[in-house]
């Protein structure tokens, strides 16, 4: 298992992750509303490492933009 810090970049042009300084930052198209950003960014997130969606999971920061993500590789 795999632990990331990413910050969410919501209401993006189009979903992309980008590495940065320490953190992933994943831009999502969805709106921040009802869990939308979360579910499309475990989405984003698994087609990126080529793992099931069921192998993301959200840890901690589920209402923030700042979240640690665990990757069952």
């Amino acid at each position: 298992m795999k632990k990331l810090k990413i910050k969410v970049i919501t209401n993006a042009k189009r979903n992309a992750v980008v590495e940065g300084e320490g953190t992933l930052k994943v831009y999502v198209n969805a709106p921040p509303v009802d869990g939308k950003a979360n579910k499309v960014v475990a989405e984003v997130l698994a087609e990126h490492f080529k793992v099931r969606k069921s192998n993301v999971k959200i840890l901690r920061g589920e209402k923030s933009k700042e979240k640690v993500i665990a990757i069952d590789m």
